[in-house]
């Protein structure tokens, strides 16, 4: 205490501010200082609360959690779930720095390169030291490919261990615009060393583990044992105190939680997901690759959802209140902040079109950048055009500019735009497009009102619609140039759909449910990166749908209703048609059709040939055509049979399998059986990765 006061006393003697002044800041912020420092040495860790998803908004327990114990370096342990390539002892040992042999005793594996079943959830022993004011353990990457960026290392690679804010921190010469293949990087991730009151209470370790979906503070507190409490287990109380966490407190995935342990850690039960059960019907195909979400499937569980909002320590909270004038200055240091950082994400935006090539991953730094301020920035953006900038943009709407329907193409201010001219009231497309911020949602830049029309003004899309690209060959469509969509463009296209429906779902604010998904609503730009299209018919998500969705899919949803049923044939699940019934799951549905389009080059509705007697059969659902593909016998040859014959058999059939399995659950006839959005999206992200691997044969 007496040294950090000379500190103080000394940078106030020395400063040039006028006395007065110096004095208030300094004693402001030196008491914030001392009281952080205090209650941070006896209290614990700040919890991530999500902010680590937005890259360039640095705020500073993004960057590890605080050197705040008596011990400068400890011995730490982290959570790791296989995934390959990181499926072994030995390779998890070498993306963790690990040591082999650590790895192989705690989980009682049988050797270092024993093949961990996919998805288990493995301790890592490791060393944690103080680096400055935070606690890490260092380790390095180098980058493989030309999807890998900051924001996928942290969350994808590394499953949420570090951040993209402590990498971009750590990697000061490696701007993140400027990444390339073999570049080696320094990757801290964060551990963490007991606080004096956990050391007080006998606890000798902590254990950074990162939650899946099902995940709360009671289930990992049964799963992990050493907590020195009846038979080993840990006290979920302490849990709570270690992240400064309430009961009430919504918790993510992915987002690491500290476990304070008072003896080596041991998983009390396993928590591999076990893999499907064998079907003689596709026993002639490779294994499954994913876990298959089950019918009915029932939690009572609080659910690691998602949500807004950032924790301030109570203690910081006091002091503020106590200095008005030092709120003003936080807030306005904040607000530069921030300003500086919608400077720095507007710049991967462009950087990215121009030199990404059409990767899923690219964007990820930038399109999960979302906040209520960027909301605003996005309100504010919309511009307001006059008819005469369209006319012109467009050559008076003449005939040769018009792309499709009543959208047209047209140039403003050097910048190609499409432009869709409407006599209908549309402000609530209005309203949901200048609120959404994801680069797999097709941007609306302004409008023009006048005498009754409205036209609205998108980015545009070079490549026009995926309906356009799948099923040219059936309408003589093909554009000069246009070629046949490969299978990594077809995953990759499948993927952004479901991440951008997963925004949509879960992190708009308000979410939405598009209900109009089809393929000529996905647009592909110029480096054929998908972008949902039409939001004529959206609406806005009840709340508690989502929460019951995510915690089991079978509870009594809230269910929102119409007597007036649009959408499209063949995109439409039963309970819509039927009783008009509103869910997340309608999209869901929507987006397994296009899944199956992907795969097969159909249409999602396509007419059955006459019979005998001359009469017209019904049409054909190609929602119901995948149950004939993959039940019964002869898989493999059906699922050949059903691919688009223009791939011309250079796709991974057991990829293929995944994909089509995944599409059959996204289109169950039971709404409450179909998978959510957020495990659709992972399910993708698996199958992408998988397929970024894969080569075509020679």
């Amino acid at each position: 205490m007496e040294l950090k006061f000379m500190i103080f006393t000394s940078s106030l003697l020395s400063s040039s501010v006028p006395f007065s002044l110096s004095t208030f800041f300094s004693f402001s912020f030196f008491f914030v200082f001392l009281f952080l420092s205090s209650s941070s040495s006896n209290a614990q860790q700040t919890y991530l609360n999500n902010e680590q998803l937005d890259c360039y908004n640095n705020i500073s327990f993004t960057n590890g959690y605080y050197c705040n114990g008596p011990q400068r370096s400890c011995i730490s342990y982290l959570t790791f779930r296989s995934q390959p390539p990181y499926d072994s002892a030995k390779t998890i040992a070498r993306l963790l720095r690990s040591k082999p042999s650590k790895i192989v005793k705690i989980n009682n594996l049988t050797n270092v390169v024993q093949k961990i079943p996919f998805d288990t959830l493995i301790i890592v022993p490791m060393s944690c030291s103080c680096s400055g004011s935070y606690y890490q353990h260092n380790t390095s990457y180098v980058l493989k490919n030309d999807d890998e960026n900051y924001f996928t290392m942290a969350n994808n690679t590394y499953q949420g261990l570090t951040t993209c804010q402590s990498l971009i921190s750590q990697n000061p010469d490696h701007d993140s615009l400027n990444l390339f293949v073999g570049l080696n990087l320094s990757v801290p991730l964060r551990c963490a060393c007991p606080s004096r009151n956990q050391t007080a209470a006998g606890f000798k370790f902590l254990l950074t583990y990162l939650p899946a979906w099902e995940d709360d503070i009671n289930s990992i507190s049964v799963k992990v044992s050493g907590g020195g409490g009846s038979g080993g287990a840990v006290n979920p109380q302490s849990v709570l105190d270690a992240n400064e966490l309430s009961e009430d407190t919504t918790i993510y995935p992915f987002t690491p939680i500290l476990v304070p342990l008072k003896t080596e850690p041991k998983l009390i039960k396993s928590t591999a997901i076990p893999p499907p059960p064998p079907d003689q019907s596709s026993a002639d195909l490779p294994p499954v690759l994913l876990d298959q979400p089950k019918a009915n499937n029932k939690s009572s569980k609080k659910w690691v959802s998602t949500g807004t909002g950032i924790g301030i320590g109570s203690g910081l909270l006091f002091l503020l209140a106590l200095s008005g004038f030092v709120v003003w200055f936080l807030r306005c240091h904040r607000r530069r902040q921030s300003q500086r950082g919608e400077k720095n994400k507007q710049i991967p935006d462009v950087k990215k079109v121009e030199d990404d090539g059409g990767s899923a991953a690219a964007n990820n730094e930038y399109k999960w950048s979302v906040s209520s301020e960027g909301v605003r920035c996005a309100m504010d953006s919309l511009i307001s055009y006059k008819l005469e900038e369209l006319q012109n943009a467009t050559m008076f709407f003449r005939e040769a500019n018009r792309i499709k329907g009543s959208v047209y193409r047209g140039v403003i201010n050097g910048d190609t735009a499409a432009i869709k001219r409407m006599k209908l009231d549309i402000s609530d497309e209005i309203n949901i497009l200048k609120q959404i911020n994801h680069s797999n949602v097709i941007r609306l830049s302004g409008f023009c009102m006048h005498e009754g029309n409205t036209f609205l003004v998108y980015e545009f899309a070079e490549n026009g619609s995926l309906s356009d690209w799948l099923h040219h060959h059936h309408h003589g469509k093909k554009k000069k140039n246009q070629s046949c969509l490969g299978w990594k463009q077809r995953v990759h296209i499948a993927y952004q759909v479901a991440d951008g429906l997963n925004y949509l779902h879960n992190y708009a604010n308000p979410p939405y449910i598009h209900k109009d998904l089809k393929s000529s609503n996905i647009l592909l730009d110029s480096y054929l990166r998908a972008k949902i299209a039409n939001f004529g018919v959206a609406r806005c998500v009840v709340a508690d749908n989502l929460q019951e969705e995510e915690e089991g899919g079978g509870g009594d949803l809230q269910l929102q209703s119409t007597r007036h049923v649009v959408g499209t044939k063949g995109y439409m699940p039963p309970e819509y048609l039927v009783n008009g019934v509103i869910t997340p799951k309608m999209d869901v549905f929507a987006f397994g059709v296009v899944i199956l389009e992907l795969l097969s080059g159909r249409e999602a509705v396509t007419a059955s040939a006459s019979s005998e007697d001359g009469q017209t059969g019904s049409d054909v659902l190609l929602s119901e055509s995948i149950k004939m593909v993959l039940d019964g016998e002869n898989v493999r040859e059906k699922l050949k049979d059903f691919i688009d014959p223009s791939l011309k058999q250079e796709y991974p059939l057991d990829l293929v399998f995944s994909m089509a399995q995944l599409a059959m659950d996204c289109v169950a006839l039971d709404l409450n059986s179909r998978p959510t959005m957020l495990k659709v999206f992972m399910s993708m992200s698996k199958i992408l990765s998988y397929s970024l691997e894969w080569e075509p044969s020679v």
